[in-house]
């Protein structure tokens, strides 16, 4: 197996960079200066973690640029979509500066014997294991929370995206972050497994597919070390008989395409009522047929190539294989002859179980449309799915959908009459196949830490 690791653009399938993999005994070497600096960065203050964290805000802003150009180089992302992602990024690290403290403060109860203290303190080094399709998003989200708490991170990113994780760990150290608090990783996924094997490592942060989940979560829980997943998804979007089509049909075309469709909260079965269906698929039908797929770094591009070629193919794969099944393909469904791992647009309907668009994850812009009775087979259909993690209902009856989102939608977050991606005030997660624990909103960063209680005994 080779050594090195070369990155290829999307849009051109030329070489953008060469990496050298770290060995593992490297590898065990920084875990082991993360814990050298854990046992001193966890004496800091929060106001000190603070201040460093607004500056790693102002140095993600301050280089904008080099961030969005390496998010297209390296996997294709729209560069409008790589200034929102990197707005967003520096949003997280301020709110979790501001936030953290408030978040983490102890709580003092009464018990019988006298009062206790419930303090939450940082437990160690941390692994994180990222994927490349917000690739400064999903690194950035979960490392503050922990530096915050306390923590130290040793961080494995996707191959295709090594470029990114060399200049986070740069923009850390420029913050003024110690040595060894935040770390980037050029590792391959055996040496990223045997890492969670090292005593050091206090637990393990992955957002990946779920069969790779389920098996980290595994070696983990052996070694009773403690995982927060998010994994893959399929997220129903419900458009019900009342809904206004026009605004329906604007958020689910921007939840599906987002990310050029590889975002794992995107908006990716859409189930319609059959009052509507007609009227819904020939809007959306028309909304998707004016999408431009092109060049990520052009102004006018909705989107752009996807990451890699492999991707490309098993997204193509999954879609022969459900019309193969018995679904119809109105849209799209062939891999152009250009250059570049472009996909396009493509819409799927009489999508039934046992086919992957209705089964599995299609990570691509790929829609599949769902006819239904009503709103109660509309909710079932939403709910019949390994995954949980996203949905939305669109209804002008707001006070009825919400209702259903709450009491009926079993997954981790619900969209009313819109579409929503992460937000740093809010959490984050998924129920089922689609993990387990939360991001974000005051509760990600309670995901590492040790929630001790130390009960002081009255002295009459």
């Amino acid at each position: 197996m080779s050594n090195t690791v070369t990155t290829i653009n999307p849009a051109t399938e030329q070489p953008v960079n060469e990496y050298s993999l770290m060995s593992l005994d490297k590898a065990q070497k920084a875990v082991d200066l993360a814990n050298d600096c854990y046992s001193f960065w966890k004496k800091t203050t929060f106001t000190q973690r603070a201040k460093k964290l607004h500056r790693l805000a102002n140095l993600i802003e301050e280089n904008k640029s080099k961030l969005v150009s390496l998010m297209t180089e390296e996997m294709g992302k729209v560069a409008e979509q790589g200034e929102q992602e990197v707005s967003l990024c520096a949003e997280i690290c301020r709110y979790t500066a501001e936030n953290g403290e408030k978040e983490l403060q102890d709580e003092h109860r009464v018990f019988e014997q006298g009062h206790a203290i419930i303090t939450y303190q940082p437990i160690g080094v941390i692994l994180g294991i990222q994927p490349w399709n917000f690739p400064l998003y999903q690194v950035i989200r979960y490392s503050v929370s922990n530096v915050m708490a306390g923590n130290t991170t040793v961080m494995k990113h996707a191959s295709n995206v090594f470029g990114m994780a060399k200049l986070i760990e740069e923009l850390y150290l420029e913050a003024g972050f110690p040595k060894g608090c935040y770390q980037s990783l050029l590792v391959d996924g055996k040496t990223a497994s045997e890492l969670i094997k090292n005593p050091h490592i206090r637990g393990v942060t992955f957002t990946g597919s779920d069969k790779v989940g389920k098996q980290v979560a595994k070696q983990a829980a052996e070694l009773s070390k403690k995982t927060v997943l998010e994994l893959g998804s399929n997220d129903a979007f419900v458009v019900l008989a009342d809904a206004d089509i026009s605004k329906a049909v604007s958020a689910c075309i921007q939840g599906r395409i987002v990310n050029n469709g590889e975002t794992c909260v995107a908006a990716k079965r859409f189930i319609i009522v059959d009052e509507i269906y007609d009227q819904f698929k020939d809007t959306f039908l028309d909304g998707f047929k004016q999408l431009k797929v092109g060049d990520p770094t052009a102004a006018d591009t909705d989107l752009g190539p996807m990451a890699r070629k492999d991707l490309r193919d098993e997204l193509h794969q999954q879609v022969e294989a459900s019309v193969n099944a018995g679904a119809s393909c109105t849209l799209g469904g062939e891999i152009p002859k250009q250059q570049g791992f472009y996909y396009p647009v493509t819409i799927l309907e009489d999508v039934k179980p046992g086919m992957p668009a209705y089964d599995d994850e299609l990570f691509g812009p790929v829609a599949s449309l769902i006819r239904v009775k009503d709103e109660a087979e509309a909710m079932m259909v939403a709910n019949d799915s390994r995954y949980g993690l996203g949905g939305g209902i669109f209804s002008e009856d707001t006070q009825r959908a919400t209702e259903l989102a709450i009491k009926e939608f079993d997954t981790g977050m619900v969209n009313i009459n819109g579409y929503s991606l992460a937000q740093p005030n809010l959490p984050f997660g998924g129920v089922k196949d689609s993990g387990y624990g939360r991001e974000h909103g005051g509760f990600g960063i309670k995901e590492f830490v040790n929630v001790k209680t130390v009960m002081v005994a009255s002295t009459q």
